[in-house]
């Protein structure tokens, strides 16, 4: 395979799964996020996302990002450089929460359009450009196991798999990107979260936590119902 063959399977576009294969993948999802056994382990998918979210935001805001964290306890952490106030540590902090959920979004508009394998391979140069400023060894291992994983269905999987792949993906953020959001505001009540993205945004924007908190969860929520109705057949 040449590598024009390579471009012409990455930018063609595969047809739709049958509605009863976009169903199971919910239900996959579902899986995935709601039972804690499982999600305990599930949950550091959304965290490479928050923390991905993090380190985009820093970089297009001129911010300098140092390094990333990944932890076994599925919390994370990304170190910035820069002013300690203004736009660009507001927009570095508040990414976090909504962009597991903005990505399935975007997932979800990817599949509406037919481009199962484009995703995969998107998410795969993220993975890698990610992994770049990994600083810990759990996190180099999650990284590397997730992006083996897509790249082995994006290669080697056949249309139909990619398709259910893909689905799984976009239900699983969409999802997933909820719960978190609800953990928070639990932690918050507890107060075990002093230092949550919440309360960093409250200290530099004297806006109350709790309205931040707000703010994740109505896009995550939103970004669920726009995305559902893109997955599911008409």
């Amino acid at each position: 395979m040449d590598l024009t063959d390579v471009w012409n399977r990455v930018l063609g576009g595969q047809p739709s799964p049958q509605w009863e294969l976009v169903l199971i993948a919910g239900a996959i999802a579902l899986i995935g996020v709601l039972p804690w056994p499982v999600w305990r382990f599930t949950r550091n998918l959304v965290t490479i996302a928050h923390e991905g979210g993090h380190a985009l935001a820093a970089v297009l805001t001129g911010r300098r990002l140092t390094g990333i964290q990944l932890h076994s306890d599925t919390s994370g952490l990304t170190l910035t450089r820069g002013r300690p106030r203004g736009p660009g540590m507001v927009l570095t902090a508040a990414a976090g929460y909504v962009t597991p959920s903005l990505l399935g979004l975007g997932v979800a508009a990817l599949l509406g359009a037919g481009k199962i394998t484009l995703l995969l391979w998107i998410a795969i140069v993220l993975l890698a450009a990610m992994l770049v400023m990994i600083r810990n060894a759990f996190g180099v291992l999650s990284v590397l196991v997730t992006g083996g994983i897509v790249f082995a269905v994006s290669w080697y999987a056949s249309t139909d798999i990619q398709a259910v792949f893909g689905y799984v993906i976009a239900w699983f953020l969409l999802l997933g990107g909820v719960r978190p959001v609800f953990e928070l505001q639990r932690k918050r009540w507890r107060g075990r979260a002093p230092d949550s993205d919440a309360d960093q945004l409250a200290k530099i924007t004297g806006v109350a936590g709790g309205l931040w908190v707000t703010l994740f969860g109505l896009v995550s929520i939103a970004s669920l119902v726009i995305g559902a109705d893109l997955l599911l057949p008409h």
